[in-house]
């Protein structure tokens, strides 16, 4: 959709810059994703994650690891907000010296601050619906925010209402991230941990006896 834009090449570019910056900073939420999430349990002194406290019948271990993954993502999430705010129109010249993109990337600067900051909870909140067994739901709202929600929006505000690269980031921020990740927050605070432990080990129970 960007590349159809009007002045196409410098809105490519600077989208280009922001997604590669985006990319670089959310590989610290994935490792989160990836560390809360982890069904496997390497050893006792490693049982600090959702899965793995799930499957000893710690529903409050689950819930104390969540806490601390998305406090401590949403901490980095904010210092590297903070970064892109007061750096807008200069972390660009890492990858440009042109000044067109230069302006281009520093209004698309808060859009990347705000997606920043989302994607320091948005991952960690899928880690956790992982850990507990939820992939089928956490793919459905993934389908259903980014392509029913996020891309229609994006589509509309930037073709329709005229408010270019923008408007398409800002739908599909607005409309799939944020949407994705208050869905995943209401599952996950309305989420009963003891009950969710129960499961957990029954399954570990069951397997264990076929084994």
């Amino acid at each position: 959709m960007t590349g159809n834009l009007q002045n196409a090449e410098i809105a490519v570019d600077a989208l280009s810059i922001c997604m590669s910056i985006n990319g670089w900073e959310m590989m610290i939420p994935f490792a989160f994703f990836a560390g809360i999430g982890n069904v496997m349990k390497i050893n006792d002194a490693c049982r600090v994650r959702v899965a793995n406290e799930l499957g000893a019948g710690n529903g409050k271990g689950a819930k104390f690891a969540t806490i601390v993954s998305v406090v401590t993502s949403v901490i980095i999430g904010i210092f590297f907000w903070l970064l892109i705010m007061i750096f807008h129109d200069k972390f660009a010249l890492v990858f440009s010296t042109s000044q067109p993109v230069l302006e281009a990337v520093s209004k698309l600067s808060l859009l990347l601050a705000f997606t920043i900051l989302l994607n320091s909870v948005q991952p960690i909140l899928s880690g956790v619906a992982v850990g507990s067994g939820w992939q089928s739901y956490v793919a459905y709202i993934n389908l259903g925010c980014y392509y029913l929600i996020g891309v229609p929006l994006g589509f509309l505000m930037g073709w329709v209402f005229h408010l270019g690269v923008m408007g398409i980031w800002a739908g599909m921020i607005f409309g799939g991230t944020a949407v994705q990740t208050a869905i995943l927050a209401f599952i996950t605070m309305r989420c009963d941990w003891d009950k969710e432990a129960e499961k957990a080990s029954l399954h570990v129970r069951k397997w264990s006896a076929i084994n």
